[in-house]
């Protein structure tokens, strides 16, 4: 007798899945995923996600639980052991998935056993899909210095320079009105809150004024041109004025030197021209700038440097786009 004759004839063919009849799942470390009910997972209660991430939103977990619900899910989620409650699990990845299949009314999840798993690992996978806010990327770096963990130890955990993880850390101590724009949305980009911050450090009132205009769009462009107005005293061509009418017409009465003078700074300073160029660039969907003082090791390249962490590298030209030609 065949082994499929003699497995129909005992009727063992109808029973499905043998140990998931028992109850039994398959035991982690055995290479496939585990079907683990929905009611022995936890989420971390320290995952770096908040409860205000765009991917928790009603309307994203509506949709992923549309596609659940229509074609399951598709990659398992990773947990692991809950040391506090045997038996039960902790999530490492896979949330959405997880609050998904509930609001799909799924019982079970496909999920891999990863007791190998530490909070860097969590900020990693969510970084490498851009999930995480400005916000909650600062917030994980605040937990991590207050165990007393060094900022050069969190960037290396995390594969970031130790400038990123300074400019968001920056983010847990702003000024109140950097703060509020921040908070209220009207900018996310870390280099202009740390721009801002760097402003508001040299004359405060001046910031604040120009926060409070809430027509004011917050860009890099807009923040250097305040932090410039700043540096030139907050007076720009009404200093020239100024200085004109402090020396009591003297000069104009005169109309030599006073002329002369006005007419070689305007011949000196001529508007075309850049005084020292800054050639903002994208690649790879990341803003940054062209150095023009570092020299390419061959025709067709150039070196970059992006403005959301430092990093600087060598580049083919024909995959950088123009952006924009600052005044440094």
């Amino acid at each position: 007798m065949s082994t499929t004759a003699a497995t129909s004839g005992l009727g063992l063919d109808g029973l499905g899945d043998l140990g998931a009849l028992l109850g039994e799942t398959q035991q982690p470390g055995t290479g496939g995923p585990l079907e683990l009910d929905l009611a022995l997972i936890d989420e971390d209660p320290n995952q770096p996600r908040e409860s205000d991430n765009p991917g928790f939103s009603a309307e994203s977990l509506g949709e992923l639980a549309a596609t659940i619900k229509a074609r399951g899910v598709k990659s398992p989620i990773s947990v692991r052991e809950n040391q506090d409650e045997p038996g039960r699990y902790l999530i490492n990845h896979g949330a959405r998935r997880y609050r998904a299949s509930k609001i799909a009314g799924k019982a079970t999840i496909p999920a891999f056993v990863d007791n190998d798993y530490n909070d860097d690992d969590q900020v990693i996978e969510n970084l490498q899909r851009n999930e995480l806010t400005p916000r909650e990327i600062a917030n994980f770096i605040g937990r991590e210095l207050a165990k007393g963990r060094k900022k050069g130890d969190i960037a290396k955990g995390l594969g970031k320079s130790a400038p990123w993880v300074t400019q968001h850390a920056a983010l847990l101590d702003l000024p109140d009105p950097i703060a509020e724009a921040f908070n209220n949305g009207r900018t996310n980009d870390v280099t202009v809150i740390n721009e801002l911050v760097r402003a508001y450090k040299d004359d405060p009132e001046k910031v604040d004024t120009w926060l409070s205009d809430d027509s004011q769009e917050i860009t890099r462009g807009s923040v250097k041109l305040l932090r410039e107005f700043i540096e030139d005293g907050g007076q720009g061509g009404a200093a020239d004025d100024q200085a004109g009418a402090g020396e009591g017409g003297e000069g104009a009465a005169d109309g030599g030197e006073a002329d002369d003078s006005k007419e070689k700074k305007e011949k000196e300073e001529d508007p075309t021209k850049l005084k020292k160029a800054i050639v903002v660039v994208t690649h790879d969907d990341r803003q940054g700038r062209i150095l023009l003082n570092r020299r390419p090791s061959a025709d067709g390249l150039a070196w970059l440097k992006y403005d959301d962490d430092g990093h600087e590298f060598e580049a083919e030209i024909g995959q950088v786009q123009l952006v924009a030609l600052l005044e440094g």
